[in-house]
C-alpha cells in the first residue's frame, strides 16, 4: 500500500493504470523543475555572456572564471553544496527550489557560451549604427544585439532545455518527489520496478519529442535576419 492505495501487481495493465495518477503528480514536479531551471539558466547565462563580452578585463575575466568553475564541477556537487552548505550560513531553501537553482546554475555556464556565439554572429555594423544613433552600450545590447542573437540560437537553447529535463531525476537525492523518484518509491513498496520505470521512460520520451517539436516550430517561426535601425 502506498499513498493510501493498495495495488494488485499481478496484472501489469491494471497496475499501470492505478499508478498513472501518482506518476502524473511526479510529472508535474518534473515539468516545474525543468521550467524554473531553464529560466535561471537562460537569465544567468545571458548575464554571464554580457559580462564576458565586456572589453574591461576586470569584468570579463571573473565572469570567464566563474563559467569555467561551474562547467567543470559536477551538478551533484553543486546541488549538495546548495542543499547542505548554505544552511550553515543561514540560507535555507526548500528542496525543490534548491534543485531547480542547481540545475539553472549548472546550465547557465553552457547557455552563456550559446549566447556568446549568437552575440558574436551579429555584424559590427549593427553596433556602429547604434553608436551613430547615440544609443548607450546597455541599450544597444538589450534592444539591438540580443533580439537579433536569440532567434539564431533557439535550437541550441532548446537542446539544453531537453538536457535539463533529463537531469531533473538528480534532484531525487535531496528528496524531491519528481517522476523517477516516485516510480522508485512505488517499486520499493510493490517490488515491481518494471512497470513504473517503463512508464517513466515512456513519459520522458513523449516529453522530449513534444519539446523538440515545439523548439523546431519556434525556430522556423522566428526571423533570422537583422532588425532595421530607425
Amino acid at each position: 500500500m502506498l499513498f493510501g492505495i493498495e495495488w494488485d501487481t499481478t496484472n501489469n495493465w491494471l497496475f499501470a493504470s492505478s499508478i498513472l495518477p501518482i506518476l502524473f503528480k511526479g510529472l508535474v514536479v518534473t515539468i516545474q523543475a525543468t521550467v524554473l531551471g531553464f529560466f535561471v539558466a537562460a537569465v544567468l547565462g545571458l548575464v554571464l555572456a554580457a559580462l564576458k563580452s565586456s572589453r574591461l578585463r576586470i569584468v570579463s575575466w571573473p565572469a570567464r572564471l566563474i563559467t569555467e568553475f561551474i562547467r567543470d564541477t559536477p551538478l551533484l556537487v553543486q546541488l549538495f553544496f546548495l542543499y547542505y552548505v548554505l544552511p550553515e550560513y543561514g540560507i535555507v531553501l526548500p528542496a525543490f527550489l534548491t534543485g531547480a537553482l542547481a540545475l539553472g546554475i549548472q546550465y547557465s555556464a553552457y547557455t552563456s557560451e550559446v549566447y556568446r556565439a549568437g552575440i558574436e554572429s551579429i555584424t559590427r555594423g549593427q553596433t556602429e549604427a547604434a553608436c551613430a544613433l547615440d544609443l548607450s552600450p546597455l541599450r544597444t545590447f538589450s534592444v539591438i544585439i540580443v533580439p537579433q542573437a536569440i532567434p539564431r540560437i533557439i535550437p541550441a537553447l532548446g537542446n539544453y532545455l531537453v538536457s535539463i529535463m533529463k537531469d531533473v531525476p538528480v534532484l531525487s537525492v535531496v528528496s524531491v518527489l519528481e517522476m523517477l523518484n516516485v516510480a522508485k518509491i512505488i517499486g520499493d513498496r510493490t517490488f515491481n520496478y518494471l512497470v513504473p520505470l517503463s512508464m517513466v521512460g515512456g513519459l520522458y520520451l513523449i516529453m522530449t519529442l513534444v519539446a523538440s517539436a515545439a523548439i523546431r516550430h519556434l525556430d522556423r517561426r522566428l526571423p533570422k535576419q537583422g532588425i532595421p535601425l530607425k
